[in-house]
């Protein structure tokens, strides 16, 4: 059942792509065709592997999308000798159950948000930098990301120090937004803003340097907390604040852009180790395309959001550079940058430096 979906989920993808301006030449398909013949008999002496991977999202979210892509292209490329067995929603437990079934290799491959991962890498707090992706391009940030810089170099180490192998980041500069009652022009009018936010103390420090009152409460509860008037704002991702119906509690969409949406996709190390080289390197190669193909689409997903919630009634504010300037420039949001610099080892310095070059 997953494999055929995957196969749907992929083929939809591909046809989505092909509509909104992409092309394929038919001359070049029977070269292609000869090509892949090529490429999958170098599989033919191996044996077949099938990877357990497992995630909490929902079927149409980005990070299960990536991973039907990455299955249907290893399994093309191997001639269904490398295949994945995805097993989505939760189905295998939460993330933090997830992350710990990875480490003990119970499962194979994991996606999922980089929050839940802090507390197994601590590195990974390097994301809790408020604003600090804000005023940069998704390719400026993929080139960092997983390119091959200090960063990725000793972030990937941190994960093989925690018995992980990183395979990537999916991300394309989209953010996490605040969606608000009151108007939000600008800095002061954030002073006393009762806001929804993770239960993340980086998370947390940050509203309370801009003089915000962050209030962790569940996800459950937060349409009902809004629209009683129990709290004015709480902040998501757009397409989230859309599938929520936010929108009818909710006035104002700030481009805060405080927090990068990303997703990581890593692997048992072990069992990283134990793949033949070459199908570690048709599984690099897999991710790379899929990485491509899913930056687009949420790109895309990003935009027709903020478009849908204003055809709603909402007003979306952007934010000059200006604006991400004047917040960090505030003493306890200095302060929150040395502490997490100094908890990662200097990995934020290298992150802020990698991303001005």
């Amino acid at each position: 059942m997953k494999k055929t979906l995957s196969a749907v989920l992929t083929a939809s993808m591909i046809l989505t792509l092909t509509a909104c301006g992409g092309s394929s030449s038919q001359s070049a398909a029977p070269a292609a065709g000869a090509a892949a013949s090529e490429a999958t008999s170098a599989f033919e002496n191996l044996e077949p592997v099938e990877l357990l991977v497992a995630d909490s999202a929902a079927p149409s979210t980005a990070i299960v999308l990536f991973e039907n892509s990455v299955a249907e292209k290893v399994a093309e490329k191997t001639g269904g000798k490398l295949t994945m067995d995805i097993h989505s929603g939760g189905e295998l437990g939460g993330d933090a159950d997830l992350i710990r079934q990875l480490q003990g290799g119970d499962i194979d491959a994991l996606g999922c948000q980089i929050a839940p991962a802090v507390a197994f890498i601590p590195e990974l707090a390097v994301f809790d930098l408020p604003m600090v992706f804000a005023k940069y391009d998704g390719d400026t940030i993929e080139n960092v990301l997983n390119g091959s810089g200090e960063f990725r170099t000793t972030i990937s180490k941190a994960y093989e120090t925690n018995g992980l192998h990183l395979l990537g980041f999916l991300q394309n500069a989209t953010y996490r937004l605040t969606s608000s009652s009151v108007d939000l022009p600008d800095l002061a009018s954030y002073s006393g803003l009762q806001i929804r936010t993770m239960e993340n103390s980086n998370h947390m420090a940050f509203w309370s340097a801009i003089g915000a009152n962050p209030t962790p409460l569940a996800w459950a509860e937060v349409y009902f907390a809004l629209q009683s008037g129990l709290i004015a704002a709480e902040e998501n991702s757009a397409d989230t604040i859309v599938n929520a119906n936010l929108n009818e509690v909710q006035k104002y969409l700030a481009c805060t852009n405080h927090i990068l949406y990303c997703n990581q996709f890593s692997m048992n190390q072990n069992k990283w180790d134990e793949l033949d080289p070459a199908y570690q390197a048709v599984l690099e190669e897999a991710i790379k395309e899929a990485t491509a193909e899913i930056r687009a689409q949420l790109a895309d997903i990003d935009i027709n959001s903020k478009k849908d919630l204003e055809g709603k009634g909402m007003t979306v504010i952007e934010y000059p550079d200006s604006f991400f300037d004047e917040v960090l420039a505030i003493g306890a949001v200095k302060e929150l940058y040395q502490k997490i610099d100094g908890e990662t080892n200097g990995l934020g310095s290298v992150l802020q430096k990698e991303l001005a070059e």
